[in-house]
């Protein structure tokens, strides 16, 4: 599936007579267990699906996830094309060279052209920058069809990340000529920048950071499924689409998920408009993989082709082995010896992938794409168990699964970059309409509920995290949000926390959720459902990821260990994390305000003239206490914080859990004004504390905010467009209410 194929067929072609192209494929589910039946020798072990998937190379997600259906499939999924020419360029491929200062590039590009005659044929570079022709280059092609050719340039225009500058593309041209007459021409762009992975020893154990031109980058982000089970019906402005959510909601890394595909080349385009760096896996996850010969040829062949086709892109900075196959290793006891250097040893023991993964993977990526930075999983120990959270890229995966801590010690639980994490919960209800026909299955535990969550143990964990924090409903509306706040309130916790241990020197270097997004209309960890709605979290995560953002958080107590003995005193810490280059001059406020009056309870703070640091976390309050003796009213802790006289972040700590606390009467208003046709502002304000106040999400409208908390006095504004005059407003809810 993951492999190109050109077959000449000059041979067989009768120009006097039609021709039919006819392609016979076996049922790859059927193919796959006589495979796995003709190695009973090689262990067949991992989790998810059937583990005759191991055999095929075809997308694993189509044996079934724990957020996917078994959708087998079959047949063409790209495009079939007849090509007659007397010479092509068969591949272009570019390396840059980029001076320390980054005021220097030299732009090295290479053609492989095949040609049926010894005629001489001439190739012509063209280097384009925004439109403009920057150089042009005429040069000879050698006997073995290799042309080449290097162009320099002074103060070249860099390719940055979403948020840290602007995502600039060139584009190198390769045309054959022979006597003035142009034969054949390929075009690719590229951008302009340099990648560094930072892994060094610390005081936490071992970094685990971007570092991109010369800029070190907190990568907040997602990691990415395919956007259907049947991948040919995603047209590619949906991509585009997608691409464009992540970029509005302040992300900067994409995780290409490797039980899924190598990408449509309209994704990555788009990550390289937007700024969407990608980190991408090779399509191996949760499975001890064979090693026969055969494989291995077939799975270098497809590491070669892809790497070829994506290698241009700006946009990714690493390639990793696979998804958790040394996690299958240690959890099922196979033999890794990481002190044994001998290829042939990996090869005969039990679990003979890692030489996928050791030998044949980066040995493809230093010859086809050189200065690549290659890693051998997702995952990864380096050696150590790949739970380890002082070494490199970590799942955690705390909460929800495994022993199911609780979502507020979160911060507690990240490693140096965590690359998988989530809290599941319900799409809106209109996705939830979409696939519930019946009115009788219209409740949140019906067996058709049950089928549209995949994973394990669903039914139990939702419960846990509902009852521990939420006064819970029957209601499906209500439900729903009650998932979803659930979710937000997760995702806060995460990206709030890790982000601020980005300024404790790089202790955490990102955070990507699981997941962005569905391959059908499901309850799952996305963040945005299969009609590209956003839930709450996105808006949670969004707002963590501001170029200057607030936090506020009191110390954690476990409310279910002490039930009636509520604590006398807490801590609580307030920060502010930026990354912004430069230094910025800012105001932070913390007011204390009930939760039950609305009124303050004790006087509000003000830091005037706060000097935050650039690309770090500025710490204001570190160990404050709340006394509730002295004030015993339940409140919030709402931040803010201000450059000139404009509010740029907000955050509020709640105490928990919610279920303890009456949100039901808040006096909130929301007051829609029509700014265009095409554009409206919200204006929502309140008399007591409100939490989680949500909008409806609507196709073809879009939302600048929502799942908002509002406290008294600091009136919130939301610009919608798409709602047209005499559409109908958007429905709301907030959590009590």
């Amino acid at each position: 599936m993951f492999l190109s194929h050109r077959l000449d067929i000059t041979n067989l072609i009768n120009v006097q007579r039609e021709h039919v192209l006819e392609i016979e494929f076996d049922s790859a589910l059927k193919r796959a267990r006589e495979i796995k039946d003709s190695y009973p020798n090689h262990k067949w072990v991992g989790y998810n699906g059937e583990m005759a998937r191991l055999g095929a190379r075809k997308a694993q997600y189509h044996w079934g996830w724990d957020w996917g259906p078994l959708l087998m499939t079959a047949g063409i999924w790209k495009t079939a094309r007849l090509e007659v020419y007397s010479v092509r360029i068969d591949d272009i491929r570019t390396e840059i060279q980029l001076s320390k200062d980054r005021q220097q590039a030299t732009v090295m590009s290479f053609a492989q052209i095949s040609s049926d005659t010894s005629t001489a044929y001439r190739a012509v570079f063209t280097l384009h920058s925004m439109g403009h022709e920057i150089e042009r280059k005429l040069v000879s092609i050698d006997a073995n069809g290799k042309a080449e050719a290097n162009i320099n340039i002074s103060n070249p225009q860099l390719w940055w990340p979403n948020g840290y500058g602007p995502q600039t593309l060139y584009e190198i041209s390769v045309s054959v000529i022979k006597d003035g007459e142009e034969h054949h021409q390929v075009s690719k762009k590229f951008g302009i920048r340099s990648v560094e992975v930072v892994r060094q020893l610390d005081k936490y154990g071992k970094s685990f950071f971007f570092r991109i031109n010369g800029v070190d980058v907190f990568c907040g982000g997602s990691c990415w499924i395919p956007a259907d089970s049947f991948l040919p019906r995603i047209p590619k402005d949906k991509y585009r689409q997608w691409v464009e959510l992540m970029a509005a909601g302040r992300q900067v890394m994409i995780r290409v998920w490797g039980g899924g595909i190598y990408e449509d080349d309209s994704f990555y385009d788009a990550c390289d408009e937007y700024g969407i760096i990608v980190w991408q896996d090779f399509m191996f996850a949760c499975g001890n993989y064979p090693t026969w010969p055969a494989m291995l040829d077939s799975i270098r062949r497809e590491a070669i082709c892809n790497v070829r086709r994506l290698r241009h892109h700006p946009a990714i900075v690493l390639y990793a082995g696979n998804n958790e196959d040394y996690q299958v290793q240690e959890q099922i006891g196979l033999t890794y010896d990481y002190e044994d250097k001998n290829r042939d040893n990996w090869l005969k023991s039990d679990f003979p992938a890692r030489y996928i993964y050791e030998e044949l993977l980066p040995g493809v990526i230093a010859e086809e794409s050189p200065g690549a930075f290659y890693h051998p999983g997702s995952p990864w120990g380096d050696g150590k168990p790949t739970s380890d959270p002082s070494l490199d890229c970590v799942d955690r995966y705390a909460v929800w699964h495994g022993t199911q801590e609780k979502y507020q010690i979160f911060d507690r639980l990240g490693g140096r970059f965590n690359s998988e994490f989530g809290m599941e919960a319900f799409p809106h209800l209109e996705t939830v309409d979409y696939f519930v026909e019946r009115q009788i299955d219209r409740f949140p535990q019906s067996q058709v509920m049950d089928f549209h969550n995949k994973a394990a143990g669903h039914e139990r964990r939702i419960a846990t995290y509902l009852e521990e924090n939420l006064r819970t409903s029957t209601d499906l509306e209500t439900y729903i949000h009650l998932t979803q706040v659930v979710q937000a309130e997760a995702m806060l916790y995460a990206y709030r926390g890790w982000r601020r241990q980005w300024g404790d020197n790089r202790r955490c270097g990102g955070a990507l959720v699981w997941q962005l997004n569905d391959c059908w209309p499901t309850i799952s960890w996305a963040i945005v459902d299969y009609f590209l709605s956003p839930k709450p979290s996105y808006y949670a995560i969004a707002r963590a990821l501001s170029p200057v953002a607030v936090g506020i958080q009191r110390e954690h107590h476990d409310w279910s260990l002490s039930h009636i003995r509520p604590p006398e005193t807490a801590k609580y810490n307030l920060w502010v994390a930026s990354s912004v280059q430069e230094e910025v001059v800012a105001t932070v406020e913390l007011r204390f305000i009930s939760i039950n009056t609305g009124s303050e309870i004790r006087e509000s703070i003000r830091h005037h003239d706060v000097h935050v640091t650039p690309n770090g976390t500025t710490d204001i309050v570190v160990d404050g206490i709340i006394d509730y003796v002295q004030y015993p009213e339940p409140h919030v802790l709402a931040a803010r914080v201000w450059i000139g006289d404009r509010v740029i972040s907000r955050d509020i700590d709640w105490p928990q859990p919610y279920k303890y606390l009456g949100l039901a009467d808040r006096g909130l208003e929301v007051n829609e004004s029509v700014g265009t046709d095409d554009e409206c502002i919200i204006v929502v304000s309140a008399k007591k504390p409100v939490k989680c106040l949500t909008f409806e999400e609507r196709d073809g409208v879009k939302l600048s905010n929502s799942a908002l908390d509002v406290v008294p006095g600091d009136d919130q504004t939301v610009t919608i467009t798409g709602l047209k005059a005499g559409d109908k407003a958007l429905g709301w809810k907030f959590l009590g209410q």
